[in-house]
C-alpha cells in the first residue's frame, strides 16, 4: 500500500489540496474541528496525514502535533512545507501505532479524507484497540472517514448508464484510482464504526463532509462553474450539522470519545 501513495505524493496537493473541491471540503473539517478542539488538547497524533495540510493548520492552532503517514514520499513532501517547532513528521504504519509510539499518550487521534478506509473490519477494529492505549483519559478520536451511500457517486454513474460502479461502495471492498494507482478500499457507515468501536468508545457526533459538495473526481466539472460551485457550498453549509445526512456523503467526520 505504501507504494501506491508514494507515487501519489507528487500530484496529491494538485489533484485535491489546492483544487476547488479540496479546498470547500478540507474548510467544512476545519470548521468542526474549531468547534471540538479545546485547548486543553495539547497533543495530537495525526494518522495518514499525506502531504502535512491538516497537520500545519492544527500547529498553527497551538496543538503540539505528531503526524504520520505509511509513505515515505508524503512525509517527505509535508517536511519540506514547515519547519514549526511544535510539529513533526514521521513514517508509520497506522496498524503498528503501538509499537511506534510505546511510551507516548495523546488526547486526541486524528485522520482526515478517507485513511481508515484502507483497513479491513479486522483491522479496524484493531485500531481503536490500539488507540485506547494511545489515548489520554477520556481521549478522543476525529475521523473523516467515506461512507458506502454517497448520493453524488450513485448519481454520477447512474446518468453515465455506468450501473456496474453506481452502488459500488457497498461492496466488501473496491479498488480504487489513487492518481493512477489502485488502492484496496472498504467503506463504512457511522453506525459501522460505532458497533465496531462500542466497547472502547463512545459516540459524541456525526456530521457530513461532502452531500452537497461532491466529490474530487468531479474536479474537471466543476472548476470552471464557480456559481454552481458557489451555491453548492451555500447548502451544503445549511446543512452542515445534519447528521443523518452523513451517510449519503461524501465523507463525514465522526467523534469518538474513550470510554
Amino acid at each position: 500500500m505504501n507504494a501506491s501513495f508514494d507515487i501519489a505524493a507528487q500530484n496529491y496537493d494538485v489533484t485535491f489540496t489546492h483544487s476547488v473541491i479540496g479546498k470547500l471540503q478540507r474548510d467544512l473539517v476545519y470548521g468542526h474541528l474549531s468547534n471540538i478542539l479545546k485547548k486543553e488538547s495539547k497533543t495530537i497524533l495525526e494518522i495518514n496525514c499525506g502531504t502535512g495540510e491538516d497537520a500545519i493548520w492544527m500547529a498553527k492552532q497551538d496543538f503540539s502535533v505528531i503526524a504520520t503517514d505509511i509513505s515515505s514520499e508524503m512525509i517527505s513532501v509535508a517536511k519540506n512545507k514547515s519547519n514549526l517547532k511544535n510539529l513533526s513528521f514521521q513514517q508509520a504504519d497506522i496498524n503498528n501505532l503501538s509499537e511506534v509510539f510505546p511510551n507516548s499518550k495523546f488526547e486526541l487521534i486524528f485522520s482526515n479524507f478517507g485513511g481508515l478506509n484502507c483497513l479491513t473490519k479486522t483491522e479496524l477494529a484493531a485500531f481503536f484497540k490500539s488507540a485506547t492505549e494511545l489515548l489520554t483519559e477520556n481521549g478522543r478520536l476525529i475521523l473523516v472517514v467515506m461512507p458506502k451511500n454517497t448520493l453524488w457517486e450513485q448519481l454520477y454513474f447512474l446518468l453515465k448508464g455506468n450501473l456496474k460502479n453506481a452502488f459500488r461502495r457497498k461492496k466488501e471492498a473496491v479498488i480504487a484510482n489513487v492518481d493512477g494507482e489502485n488502492v484496496k478500499t472498504y467503506y463504512y457507515n457511522p453506525k459501522e464504526l460505532v458497533t465496531l468501536s462500542c466497547d472502547l468508545f463512545r459516540l459524541n457526533q456525526v456530521k457530513p463532509i461532502g452531500f452537497f459538495i461532491p466529490p474530487s473526481y468531479l474536479e474537471p466539472f466543476f472548476k470552471n462553474k464557480p456559481n454552481w460551485v458557489s451555491v453548492l457550498n451555500r447548502l451544503e453549509n445549511l446543512i452542515k450539522n445534519q447528521s443523518f445526512l452523513a451517510q449519503y456523503s461524501d465523507h463525514y467526520l465522526i467523534e469518538l470519545q474513550k470510554k
